[in-house]
Formats: C-alpha cells, sequence, structure tokens
C-alpha cells in the first residue's frame, strides 16, 4: 500500500504555473510599472497604436515625437518577445501579430511643495503610469 503525500499549496500553485507556461499559444503580455510619465501624456501615445498590426505599430513609435513614445516602443518590443517564448518555432512577422489591448493607469504620486509668496508652499505632484499592452494574433487557432 502507498502513502499518500501530502503536497504542500506552494508547491503546487508554482506546479500550475509551470504547466500553464508549457501551454502553446494564446496572447503575450508586458506590463510597465512606475513610469514617471503623467497618465494623460502616456494615453496621447498609447492611443495611437490600440488594434493596429505590430510592425505598423512600432513605426508609427519610432516617429511619433514625444518621450513616451520610447518607453511604449521598448515595452511593445518586450511584448514582441514574451509572445514569440511563449509560441517556440513561431516568428511574430509570420502571424499578423497586432495589439489588442493597452491600457495606462495611474501610478504612485511623488508629493512635493514649491515655495510661494508670503511663506506659503504650493503642491506638485509629480505623476508616475502603470501600461500594460497584450498583443495577439489575428487568426486564433482554438
Amino acid at each position: 500500500m502507498e502513502a499518500t503525500q501530502k503536497v504542500k499549496k506552494s508547491v503546487r500553485i508554482a506546479q500550475l504555473k509551470t504547466e500553464q507556461k508549457a501551454q502553446q499559444g494564446g496572447p503575450a503580455v508586458a506590463k510597465l510599472n512606475d513610469c514617471p510619465t503623467s497618465p494623460r501624456k502616456m494615453r496621447l501615445v498609447v492611443d495611437l497604436i490600440r488594434g493596429k498590426e505590430v510592425f505598423a505599430a512600432l513605426s508609427i513609435l519610432k516617429f511619433t515625437n514625444k518621450e513616451a513614445a520610447i518607453r511604449v516602443e521598448k515595452l511593445l518590443m518586450s511584448a514582441i518577445t514574451n509572445w514569440e517564448a511563449k509560441n517556440e518555432g513561431q516568428r511574430a512577422e509570420e502571424n499578423g501579430l497586432f495589439v489588442k489591448e493597452v491600457s495606462v493607469g495611474g501610478g504612485r504620486q511623488l508629493k512635493r511643495l514649491r515655495p510661494a509668496p508670503q511663506g506659503r508652499g504650493y503642491r506638485i505632484r509629480k505623476r508616475s503610469n502603470h501600461v500594460t499592452l497584450i498583443v495577439d494574433t489575428k487568426n486564433v487557432n482554438n
């Protein structure tokens, strides 16, 4: 008679995660946390590429004259690499990758004081944001 071994919950969760990673296909996610740009400025850039084909989006970002475009371009390259790692043996050029979803949320705010007349202080809020980018193929084979 075999004794049943009880598996720790943390070990079981780790096993489930490795099984999920082993599954082929699906969307790939890339996240950028605490980017020191205000969310409003970042949304202006992100709205340009939402729903576009990946390589068209890269060219749009390359020629967009905003600082946030550089950060989003790097994030998009990371998402493409994540997709290629998830779908071994497939290339992004051949599969029609597109930007499925992009969201910008507010991050933490650094609060500073600026000296003002008559002994007062004006509050300055240095904003940051979190960007989540998801890429996927147009033809999903399920």
